[in-house]
């Protein structure tokens, strides 16, 4: 019951740390931890960015802790002037500390907030560092545990080697995650795209939990080359994407741009100081403005626009795909997160800068230039083309989901749609698609586990509601008249991660949509776990025991020396082709139709495996079933 008065003694103040742990979601994403192990990594990259760090690398241990390791100077262990504390235990224990408030140490870093690492430390069970500086010949170590000192800062050996640099190991605490498990493909991608906005850099990432594997990411190639490999399979204008490079006092540009026909293919992905920015911000919106204002110009000084035909800044950006990277002094965003770039002290000049190199380089392109205006050109007549119905716009009328890419049919007896792991298997889905009567919708790592929340609380969950949105159905809703899909099928890795996904998307159904369930309407795909390659064969097998069954089938030893067999690690380094021919097409695909034969058996078992209330009954059925899980 509230109090009727209030006075100063009701007013709280959260100290240190507390304030994060009371409110998490308010400085880091709490769906998985890899926001956290990001916060770790960026910290590293920045002492690279600053010409200290050439090495990063990440182990994810077995037991969901995890390890980076950095070459850096690393952190200060003298005492602070003003705190009377080693530096890394002010670092470690108070939020906004740091090194990166003015530009002494480091002219372009992502840490600003200087809230970072100490989130990382107020939401793990343990968390520990260890310290080797050049100037010293001790190794140094310090201990937390939920954010509190459990060890005071100590010398624990000597260097064998004059070696420096940062070594954090921490283990997320699960109550304030969604899950446990971190998005692997999500975090490579990241750790790619690091090392390839800074040349030199090596990052190693040695998974002892998920995948059993040691990759290494080094790159020393330009942006638009990399840009041009990721797009492979795709016809670009220009052939090779067109590639700026900006150097100011006030910031550090490189950006490269191409166009393509397939306006469901674009690649658009932005930096700020390495950091990727999902929501874009003021650098996304310069390159957005320049390219509108310099194709315009261009198409206008050659009378390349038809008359009566307006060209809109979507017709020409549509098609577009790009890479921007920008490193800036003091850069402002929006949240914690930094997924935006709000420093609009820059948007002008960076404007005038890139308009100026593209209206260049479109000058002196001129047949490829034209070819580009003609996709801007064809965009505005089909869009003009298309009559607006004139229909009273209401609060009713749906947006549909960005992630999404529809089908072109309207007919809701044929479509599918494709619910997938990741964006990278979300990339590989669309090209292997057949756009006609298939849809895709990537998902960001896992969904939340929305078996004990109500219908009404579901769409507070962004994946959920973008699920919702696209198939055309609420949460609860018996009506199927607006279901814009007969087939809904659930595709993820074939892997554990993946079956975990796959387990909550099946939740989500059967627990806020079994009217979908009862008329059939949800299938899971059974995407393969091998591939075998045997004389002029390719033979595809979906599990271990399945794989077993096609060597059988096909007459071949497994000890054959003519037998090469691949295991996918994910659905993302599955080329198109192979994704079409094994997943996608009706003719050659597996799947699984989702139905509840015994409801009460099923929903009992469902119930075990998924309410916090059960977790003992859980337990034992592990215990009992531990070999299955083995085995799967």
């Amino acid at each position: 019951m509230v109090k009727k008065t209030y006075t100063a003694s009701d007013i709280e103040i959260l100290k240190g740390i507390e304030p994060v742990q009371k409110r998490p979601g308010m400085y880091t994403d709490t769906s998985t931890p890899n926001h956290l192990l990001q916060e770790v990594i960026d910290n590293c990259v920045d002492e690279s960015i600053a010409g200290f760090c050439n090495n990063i690398d990440i182990t994810v241990n077995k037991d969901g802790s995890f390890t980076v390791k950095d070459d850096g100077r690393g952190m200060p262990v003298d005492i602070h002037p003003e705190y009377k504390k080693s530096g890394v235990e002010v670092i470690m224990t108070n939020l906004h500390s740091g090194a990166k408030f003015s530009n002494k140490n480091y002219k372009y870093s992502g840490g600003l907030h200087g809230v970072g690492v100490s989130v990382v430390s107020a939401l793990s069970e343990v968390l520990t560092v260890n310290i080797e500086r050049a100037d010293d010949p001790n190794i140094y170590q310090i201990s937390f545990k939920n954010g509190l000192i459990s060890k005071k800062l100590s010398k624990i050996s000597k260097t064998q080697k004059k070696s420096h640099g940062t070594t954090i190991t921490f283990k997320p605490n699960q109550t304030y995650f969604d899950s446990d498990i971190i998005d692997l493909n999500r975090l490579h991608k990241l750790l790619e795209a690091k090392s390839i906005l800074k040349p030199g850099l090596k990052i190693k990432i040695i998974d002892l939990k998920y995948r059993k594997e040691e990759k290494v990411y080094c790159h020393s190639g330009s942006l638009d080359a990399y840009l041009k490999n990721s797009l492979e399979g795709i016809e670009l204008l220009p052939k090779q994407p067109i590639l700026i490079e900006l150097d100011t006092d006030l910031f550090e540009l490189t950006s490269t741009l191409c166009w393509h026909q397939d306006s469901n293919e674009t690649i658009q992905d932005s930096y700020v100081n390495l950091i990727p920015t999902s929501d874009g911000g003021t650098h996304v919106n310069a390159l957005r403005s320049a390219v509108t204002e310099s194709i315009r110009e261009f198409m206008t000084s050659h009378k390349l626009t038809p008359k009566n035909l307006k060209i809109i800044p979507d017709d020409i950006w549509k098609n577009t795909s790009f890479l921007l990277s920008i490193k800036i002094s003091e850069p402002q965003f929006v949240g914690q997160t930094k997924n935006k770039l709000q420093s609009t002290s820059i948007g002008s000049k960076l404007t005038n800068q890139l308009k100026d190199r593209l209206e260049l380089w479109l000058n002196n392109h001129i047949e490829t230039s034209e070819e580009i205006c003609s996709i801007a050109i064809s965009n505005a007549q089909i869009r003009a083309s298309v009559t607006p119905k004139k229909t009273k716009v209401t609060s009713k009328s749906i947006i549909l989901p960005s992630r999404l890419s529809d089908c072109s049919s309207k007919d809701p007896s044929v479509n599918e749609l494709f619910l997938v792991e990741g964006d990278s298997a979300g990339g590989s889905a669309k090209q292997a698609r057949d756009r006609i009567f298939q849809a895709i919708l990537p998902l960001r790592g896992k969904i939340l586990n929305t078996w004990e929340v109500s219908s009404t609380k579901v769409l507070e969950s962004k994946e959920v509601q973008d699920i919702s949105t696209s198939i055309g159905v609420k949460p609860g809703e018996s009506d199927l008249s607006k279901l814009r899909y007969e087939k809904i099928c659930i595709l993820a890795d074939a892997d554990s991660d993946g079956l975990h996904i796959a387990t909550l998307l099946i939740a989500l159904f059967v627990k806020h949509f079994p009217d979908l369930v009862i008329n059939e309407h949800i299938y899971v795909s059974l995407p393969p776990l091998y591939r075998l390659d045997f004389k002029n064969k390719i033979l595809y097998a979906i599990s271990d025991e399945h794989m077993t069954e096609v060597l059988k089938q096909n007459k071949i030893k497994s000890s054959d020396p003519k037998l090469s067999i691949t295991r996918f690690k994910g659905l993302g380094e599955m080329n198109p082709s192979q994704l079409r021919d094994t997943t996608l097409n009706p003719l050659s695909r597996k799947l699984l139709l989702l139905s509840l034969e015994n409801k009460a058996k099923d929903m009992k078992l469902l119930n075990m495996m998924l309410s916090k209330k059960t977790s003992s009954d859980r337990k034992l059925w592990l215990e009992k079933k531990g070999n299955l899980v083995e085995a799967s």
